[in-house]
C-alpha cells in the first residue's frame, strides 16, 4: 500500500496493490486473501481516494447484472469464481472496476495472453472508490509487461 497527499489537506490517495490467488487455488487460500485485504480496506478513510489495483486473477466478464453499480458491461470474457469473489468484494467496499466501464479494443482489455497467443483474459483490474468514479476518464492496458494507462479528469 502507498499513500499520497493531495492539494486538499483533507483527502489523500491510497493505493493498494494486490496479487490474488489463482482461480484453481483452494477456497481457504482465497478466503484468507480476501479477509486480509478487507482488513487493509477497513483501515482506509472513506473520504480518501482509495485505489485497488493489480492482479486479482479474476475474470469479471461483461455481464453486470446485480453489479451495475460497480462495473460496466465492457469486461472481457465470462465471470469465473474469482471474478464473482472480486465483484462481491468491490460491491461491499463500494469500489468501481474501472476496466469494465470504458469501451476499448480487445487488445486494451486483455491483461494476460497465453503463450500460444490464443487465449486472452482480463484478470488485472484498476478500481476506485465509487465516490470518485467520475474522476476516471479511461482505463486501458497495454500488454508491454502489463503497463496500465489510466487517465484522470482534470
Amino acid at each position: 500500500m502507498a499513500s499520497f497527499q493531495t492539494r486538499s489537506k483533507n483527502i489523500n490517495i491510497n493505493i493498494v496493490q494486490i496479487y490474488a490467488p489463482t482461480n484453481e487455488a483452494q477456497d481457504e487460500e482465497k478466503d484468507a486473501f480476501y479477509d486480509l485485504l478487507q482488513e487493509v480496506m477497513d483501515k482506509l478513510p472513506k473520504k480518501d481516494i482509495n485505489i485497488l489495483m493489480g492482479d486479482a486473477n479474476a475474470k469479471i466478464g461483461r455481464e453486470n447484472t446485480g453489479y451495475d453499480r460497480i462495473m460496466g458491461s465492457h469486461g472481457l470474457g465470462e465471470m469465473n469464481d474469482n471474478g464473482e469473489r472480486f465483484a462481491n468484494f468491490c460491491l461491499f467496499n463500494k469500489m468501481v472496476i474501472g476496466g469494465s466501464i470504458f469501451p476499448h479494443k480487445r487488445v486494451h482489455k486483455a491483461t494476460w495472453v497465453s503463450p500460444d497467443k490464443v487465449t486472452e483474459n482480463q484478470i488485472d483490474h484498476f478500481c476506485v472508490s465509487q465516490r470518485f468514479r467520475r474522476s476516471l476518464s479511461g482505463v486501458r492496458w497495454l500488454l508491454l509487461g502489463g503497463w496500465l494507462n489510466c487517465r484522470q479528469r482534470e
